[in-house]
This record gives structure tokens, sequence and C-alpha cells, in this order.
């Protein structure tokens, strides 16, 4: 039996994305052996960052920060000169979009090698960016060097390895593959959706039975209570987690214009090192990605003067790390702004009276809304959500918070933290525009005669204008018809008609015409049926004002910005 297909879906991905699934997960696994190899031997063993850092003392932080910020800055400018001289993308993202041959390997391992110096001195960014992005790695070389007989495209294998290493980081097998579905394709189609489940899904398995089988962040006891309170704070959060992911996405911004300001890649890193390390001052649990503070956050361990602090230094410390250059993701850190958030505001709340019998669930609601406005991908961060922490009760309020999130940082014009969604998003308006938008946006002028003049007028208008095809209107400008520059060099060749002819003897009273209060769809429905470049537009059927025309050309460049 052949396992090719014509198809998106066939049975040559299905069994592809199986060891696809799991040498990523082993990848991750790989990686985040590294990291504690590495925080073992600068920390006396101590893996968690927000109290390792204490081994030191506190006058010694910033320093530690920039000693890393300047390792990473010159892998990271060594990986930005290949990428430049050689012309390529290294993020996966970018390469499943492109549908590109490859994943770069060298510029993607000195990346990760960058990300691993700024992750282990502390920089307050995620674990997740390079840990998938060299399971991307490890799924484009075996598509180049194991399947590249197979009939599947090497995009397709670099997007399952991606599925599977973030599932194998957040064991969240659903959200991963809808979160590659969701960004670098900007779809969910089940043909390309179902390869990217089976490889998330034997990463998870993998990692199971490595003996890593629970919950990222076990939180299933407490229970989302259906009450009309509950829902409205539910409502606050998702409004409020909104305004915070824009307010992320701004920081990040302005934090990359002010340090594009430094040419050295290194001295760039090295200072966003030293800021963040300064910033632990204030509190060691802003250093890292944020895991360890959301568990402790979900146990009830902070009050609200703490979490308020958190939240406002973890902001600023994940947009310098960000707007250095750090190599690194940005789940755990929005997932601990959200954290931070969704329980502020569920203690505030309890002041004021209103009846929350658990603060810590409306933290999870929290994690999930502010992801969703930071990545712009609402399904995929409300099935992490229930994924990670393995309560179903969160579902509905999850769903509430992570759709009003993303639709206000949509509204306020905020773009995603990944590129390839902008690009998505421009689609998709644009093909809104064309199915929305009418006729009368793109009337240009066209020649027009009266019936009374002459074939001569009528070629040299053509000729002036370059048109094949002249429209004849009366006084009144209601159209008649149309005459052919063709039909009109026949005659006068066999003598049929001379140049001072009237028009109104070769006119084609059945011409076809559209209306300017047509849809762009109609028009480019009436293209598909005849040969024409132009097409006459009158104002309605009844009257039959002419009132220009419409040319092939402006649908073809209106539609070519979604095709």
């Amino acid at each position: 039996m052949s396992t090719g297909s014509k198809h998106a879906l066939n049975w040559t991905s299905i069994l592809v994305a199986m060891p696809v699934g799991l040498v990523a997960s082993l990848v991750t696994l790989g990686f985040r052996k590294l990291i504690a190899l590495i925080d073992g031997l600068l920390f006396s063993g101590q893996q968690d960052i927000t109290e390792a850092m204490h081994t030191y003392p506190w006058y010694v932080w910033p320093l530690i920060g920039g000693g890393g910020g300047l390792i990473a800055g010159f892998f990271l400018r060594y990986a930005a000169a290949l990428e430049q001289k050689e012309t390529i993308r290294t993020d996966y993202l970018e390469v499943i979009n492109a549908r590109l041959d490859s994943v770069p390997t060298r510029t993607s391992l000195f990346r990760a090698f960058s990300s691993l110096a700024s992750i282990s001195s502390g920089a307050s960014i995620g674990r997740e960016g390079p840990m998938v992005q060299l399971s991307a790695l490890s799924g484009s070389l075996m598509g180049r060097w194991l399947f590249k007989s197979l009939p599947l495209k090497n995009s397709d294998v670099v997007a399952m390895a991606a599925a599977a290493g973030l599932a194998s980081v957040y064991h969240a097998p659903l959200a991963s593959a809808i979160f590659v579905a969701e960004i670098a394709f900007g779809i969910s189609a089940m043909q390309r959706l179902i390869p990217l489940i089976i490889s998330s899904g034997v990463a998870v398995l993998t990692m199971w039975s490595l003996g890593y089988r629970s919950a990222i962040y076990p939180f299933s006891h407490a229970q989302f209570e259906l009450t009309p309170d509950s829902i409205l704070l539910t409502v606050g959060i998702g409004l409020l987690a909104g305004l915070f992911g824009w307010a992320m996405i701004w920081l990040i911004g302005q934090s990359k214009r002010r340090f594009a300001r430094i040419g050295s890649l290194p001295l760039r890193l090295g200072l966003g090192g030293v800021l963040v390390g300064a910033l632990a001052i204030g509190s060691t649990q802003i250093l890292g990605n944020g895991y360890e503070v959301i568990v402790r956050i979900m146990a009830g361990h902070f009050l609200l003067p703490m979490l308020a602090a958190l939240l406002l230094l973890k902001m600023l410390a994940t947009a310098i790390s960000v707007g250095s250059g750090a190599v690194g993701g940005l789940f755990t850190p929005a997932l601990l702004v959200g954290a931070l958030m969704g329980q502020g505001v569920a203690l505030v709340a309890i002041m004021a009276g209103v009846p929350v019998s658990n603060a810590e669930v409306f933290a999870a609601v929290g994690m999930g809304a502010v992801l969703s406005s930071v990545s712009q991908a609402p399904l995929m961060a409300m099935l992490m959500v229930l994924e990670m922490t393995l309560n179903s009760s969160l579902l509905f309020p999850t769903m509430i918070a992570c759709v009003l999130a993303a639709m206000i940082a949509y509204r306020l014009q905020s773009g995603s933290t990944y590129p390839a969604i902008a690009g998505h998003f421009s689609r998709s308006d644009a093909k809104f525009d064309f199915d929305n938008g009418i006729i009368s946006q793109f009337i240009v002028s066209g020649a027009a005669l009266t019936p009374e003049d002459s074939v001569g007028k009528a070629l040299a208008v053509s000729s002036l204008k370059r048109e094949r095809f002249v429209y004849v209107i009366d006084h009144k400008g209601t159209f008649l018809g149309a005459v052919s520059i063709h039909d009109i060099s026949h005659k006068v060749l066999d003598k049929e008609i001379t140049l001072t002819s009237p028009v109104s003897c070769v006119m084609d009273a059945s011409f076809p015409t559209i209306f300017e209060n047509q849809t762009i769809r109609e028009g480019w429905e009436a293209f598909a049926r005849i040969t024409l470049e132009r097409l006459p537009v009158l104002n309605n059927p009844l009257e039959r004002k002419y009132v220009g025309a419409l040319t092939k050309t402006s649908l073809i460049q209106k539609a070519r910005d979604f095709i």
C-alpha cells in the first residue's frame, strides 16, 4: 500500500510524526539537563534561580546577570552575522510559515548557546523558545537525512517537531499542536493538525515513560464556582489581561528601540543582564522564566502588596531581557504575569466584599488570558491552561477570559509576539475587505463616445488610452454599449464602413457590465466568465448611467494581499 498521497493528510505524515515527536522530546529534555548542569556548577547544585541567586551576596547579582548577558551577546552576534551574510531565516515559525527547506543548523545552535547563557544568569525569559527551536532543528535534520525520499515537505516535519517540543516542555499536546497551527499556519485545518497532534502526543508519552508524569502546575484540587460574581470577576480579568498583554508588548517594543542604539550585541545583552540583576535586588522572584513562582502563587504564598510589586518588576525585567536581544520564550513570563494579575484582582475583590472562595483559581484564569493577549492565539491559551493544570472546571472561565483578552489586545492595535501571526491577520483583513468591499472603490476613468462620433475618433481614442473597447453613451450619460477596435479595423479594411461612419453601426448593445454597488467578489466572478481586461461600471440597473471602468488588474492586486 502506498503511503504517499497528493493530499495534505496522508499516512506518510502520520508515520513520520511518531519518531519526530520522540526525538523532539529527547532534545528538550537534553536542553533542560544542560541548564541544570550549568546551574549546578554556578550555584552549588541549586537549580531554582530565584533561590540559587542567594548563594552570592546581593551586590554580585547585577554582575552575574551582566556577565551572562555579555556571553549571550557574543553568541547571538555571531548567529546574527551568519543570518545577515547568508540571508537566511532561523526562527522555526518563519521557516514553517514561508515553507522553507530547512531550519539553519549553525545559527540555531549559536542562538541556543546564547539562550543558555541568558537563562543561567537569571534573564527574565522562558526556556521554551530555545527548546522548541532545537526541536524544530532536529525535525529539520530528520527531514533532510531520514525522510528526504518521502513525499513530505521539510517544513511540515519542522512543524511536527516544533509542536512536539512545546508539548514536552508544558505537557500540553493538544494546545501545542494548535499553537503551531494557529501561529505558523494561520489555520487549524484538520488535515495539517492531525500529524501535529500525533507528534505532540508521542512527545508527552515519551516524557511520561521517562518519569515526568505530573502536571506542570498541579491544580486539580480547586474548582471554579459558577456564580454571577465569579463570572463578572472572570470578565474583569479578561479585560485587564488584554491591557496587560498590550502593555507587555509595548514595553518590549520600547525596550528594543532603546537597546538598538547600542551597536554591539555583547554590550547590549550585558547591559540587559546588569539591569535585570539590579531589579532582582528588589526580589529574586523575577529571575528566570517564572515557573517556580507560579507554583508558589497557586499555593497562596503571596499577599497583595507582594503580588503588585512582582507584577511590575516582572514586566520590566521581561521587557529588558527581550528588548536587549536575549534568546528565549515569552510563554512562561506571560503565564507568570497572568497569575500575578489574576490572583491580585481576586484578592482585591475579596477585600471589596465579593464572595471569592479560592483566589488561586483566578490566577490560573489570568495565566491563560495574558498568554492569549500576548500571543494572539486564544484557542491555544485556553487549552494550555487546562492541560497544564488538569483542572476541567477552568474551561468555561478561561474561554471567556482568553477571548476577551485577545480581542482587547487586537483592538488596541497590538502586534503579536510572533511576527508570523501579523501576516495571518493581514491576510484575514484583506480577505474580509475583498468579500465585503464594493466596486465603487476601484472605479477608474474610461473612454466614452456618443453614437454619432465617427469610428475614426474611436480608433484615435483607443490608441491614446490603449484600450481594446471604447464605450458608447448618450448625451444623458446612459450606457448604450461598446465598440471593438478589432471589429472597426476589420470592417474598414473590408470597406464595409469608412473612418467617418458613426460608431453606432458597429456598437455591441449587449456588452457585459457591472454596477458600482456590487461587491468586489461579484466583480471577480464577472471577470471569471469573460476574457475582457475591463468592464464598464454603471450606477444601477434602472438608470444605467456610465460612471467608469473596473480593471481585472485592480482585482488581482487586491486578491494578492490574501492569496
